[in-house]
């Protein structure tokens, strides 16, 4: 069918342009009145820092606060490659499943009183040999790394294998298991020589 169209019409016609937004003004009611409160021109203080995060903290949830910091430290060196845990005071807010690989009954019968989830010997080995890892963190004895190491490629890309750095190869079992559940984290200098944590 032919279409008419009438002279001096334009079959171009281009829909009107609506004016674009900022980023801030797409944001809820909510966010925009948080930002307010901020003055991207002053460095706080970490106190003053702290007390912003929750004045304008606008969820419904609990939010992780993440912290970032630049050590000026080159981790291709040894003696400055950072790695160390710390336990917080008021914990980390989550239920840690903790799984303990000793040989010793005597270890074993204390890994259970201090409250690791799974405290066991080479029954434990088997079932992370089937797959079974409902656990967040494995602790073990030094004594007990060697049939553990096979086991490496595994747990390793998991962050589930046990380092002496990091509190869990230690012959201490309860300190470990009470720090672990106590809300122990782990921080770490990455390539460019700052920490995470969150």
């Amino acid at each position: 069918k032919a279409r008419i169209v009438k002279a001096g019409a334009s079959d171009n016609t281009k829909p009107a342009i609506k004016p674009t937004h900022t980023r801030l003004e797409r944001r809820s009611k909510s966010y925009r009145a948080a930002s307010q409160l901020i003055d991207r021109n002053v460095s706080y203080r970490l106190s003053e820092a702290l007390d912003l995060i929750i004045k304008t903290s606008i969820g419904k949830f609990d939010a992780t606060v993440e912290l970032h910091a630049n050590l000026l430290v080159d981790p291709r060196q040894a003696d400055q490659n950072i790695r160390q845990t710390v336990v917080l005071p008021a914990g980390t807010g989550k239920v840690m499943r903790i799984a303990v690989l000793a040989d010793a009954d005597d270890d074993i019968a204390k890994a259970k009183k201090a409250g690791a989830d799974i405290a066991a010997g080479d029954e434990l080995l088997q079932r992370i040999e089937k797959g079974v890892l409902d656990f967040d963190v494995l602790i073990t004895t030094p004594a007990m790394m060697q049939k553990l190491s096979k086991y490496a490629r595994f747990l390793g890309p998991k962050g589930l294998m046990p380092n002496p750095k990091s509190g869990t190869v230690t012959p201490n079992l309860t300190k470990a298991v009470t720090d672990a559940k106590a809300g122990r984290v782990e921080y770490r200098v990455d390539s460019t020589g700052i920490i995470h944590v969150g």
